[in-house]
């Protein structure tokens, strides 16, 4: 590809201390040209799709990071555009170019990577796309909206071989990180049952009624790849995590973060055995997905991962709003909702206990922790430039919403699931394989 070519070509160039001399400069190139090009090298080049609420955030810190440029906002709404541009020039002093369907911003040969914090039904259908026109891609968790895309996704990585990299941003915090290692080198002896929660305290949204489509808005494109539903005024901007048409509840949108943790401390792949009861029991509306929830998922090597979700009671488990607490033969090691960790003997004395050195706000849905995030952003720019492993590749991050996905799948289907534990596919339950995959709008189908 085009794309390629030109890495390659600034690879070579860099190679040759003669070109950066004068005399050097291949012809056509004036110094002037020729330093740009060296430039362009240097920094990461993105384009940002969807930049509302956590989109705004991650554009304002990819806009910090020297070794970057945003190219391009592409949005549906016209409004979060403007601020998201308004923001790069605010943080970085320029302005980049306002391409309101990202398909078009895929076409920009200098963009090396598409940055998706879209709703969750676009997530692999984009991500899909951006590795097709040979993009990389920072894909905002969860990786895919049923385990069919996060399949795909997989394939897709493999076929291109383009980096993807999952935004379970705490893969890269350091002291989270230094957690993980302790379990796996036994400082609770061998861990055999991880809990995690997530609490909060939302509000009902309503009954919501069919009204125009707002001017600022391209609903056609909003919806994308799902299949079409009259616009409603309590779906956007937040509230479509609560419908199963475009999102995928509580356990996906904060859920995700805590399996992943769990999933990588105890060193397991996919379930035998998950079970999953739960509801929305607070208000009476339009939300569907549980907002209470409970997830255990059995493994087997003879561990399980409990999830606790409660969206409407932001009562604190173990004195933090989100966590994980492994059990283990000798101790316990419970992971803040920080970059912190304690390690706990068995009579409840503190062994160790490991402070956050960065301010975190987990109830804050844009931006709960920029500084540690941009350690993430910064190991998916070197897996691009330097072939840097990922903290976070498209695996690991299928095989963690998986978990998610599974959970959910088992409350809608009668609460219990058998795995098979080589590939996480459900056995023996046509009902639930069902939700497998989903149905899509005509002509929007994703495909490797």
């Amino acid at each position: 590809m085009e794309t390629d070519n030109r890495r390659d070509f600034i690879k070579k160039s860099l190679a040759g201390s003669a070109l950066l001399t004068v005399g050097g400069i291949l012809p056509g190139f004036s110094p002037k040209s020729y330093a740009k090009i060296l430039g362009a090298n240097e920094k990461v080049r993105v384009g940002m799709m969807g930049v509302n609420s956590r989109g705004l955030a991650l554009t304002g810190n990819y806009a910090l990071q020297k070794n970057c440029e945003i190219v391009s906002i592409s949005d549906v709404d016209t409004r979060a555009t403007e601020k998201a541009i308004a923001t790069v020039n605010d943080v970085a002093k320029y302005k980049p170019a306002d391409v309101p369907d990202f398909r078009k911003a895929l076409e920009n040969k200098d963009i090396d990577a598409l940055v998706i914090a879209a709703p969750d039904h676009w997530h692999a259908p984009a991500a899909i796309l951006a590795s097709k026109a040979g993009k990389h891609v920072y894909l905002e968790k969860p990786c895919s909206h049923n385990p069919n895309e996060g399949e795909m996704l997989v394939q897709v990585a493999k076929k291109y071989k383009n980096v993807i990299q999952m935004g379970n941003q705490r893969r890269s915090w350091p002291n989270v990180a230094a957690a993980i290692k302790e379990v796996h080198d036994g400082a609770i002896g061998r861990a055999y049952y991880v809990k995690g929660w997530y609490t909060n305290n939302r509000a009902s949204i309503g009954v919501g009624k069919e009204t125009a489509v707002p001017s600022w808005l391209n609903y056609d494109l909003w919806q994308g790849p799902a299949p079409r539903r009259a616009f409603k005024d309590n779906i956007l901007h937040y509230n479509w995590h609560w419908f199963w048409h475009w999102g995928t509840g509580e356990a996906l949108n904060n859920g995700t973060h805590m399996l992943d943790l769990m999933r990588w401390g105890l060193q397991v792949d996919y379930p035998t055995r998950v079970t999953s009861s739960g509801g929305r029991f607070r208000y009476k509306d339009d939300w569907e997905t549980p907002d209470t929830q409970e997830i255990n998922l059995e493994f087997a090597n003879n561990t399980m991962i409990s999830w606790e979700g409660r969206s409407c009671n932001g009562r604190t488990n173990e004195g933090s709003s989100v966590g994980v607490v492994f059990y283990g033969e000798k101790g316990s090691l419970q992971i803040w909702e920080g970059n912190a960790y304690t390690i706990y003997g068995l009579d409840n004395k503190v062994v160790k206990d490991v402070k956050n050195d960065f301010v975190i706000d987990p109830l804050n849905k844009m931006n709960p922790s920029q500084g540690l995030d941009a350690l993430h952003i910064q190991n998916f720019f070197d897996a691009i430039k330097k072939g840097t492993p990922l903290a976070s590749e498209i695996v690991g991050g299928h095989q963690s919403t998986l978990l998610a996905q599974l959970g959910n799948i088992a409350v809608r289907s009668g609460g219990v699931l058998n795995v098979d534990p080589t590939n996480g596919h459900i056995k023996g339950n046509k009902e639930a394989e069902k939700l497998w995959k989903r149905e899509y709008q005509k002509g929007w189908e994703p495909t490797v």
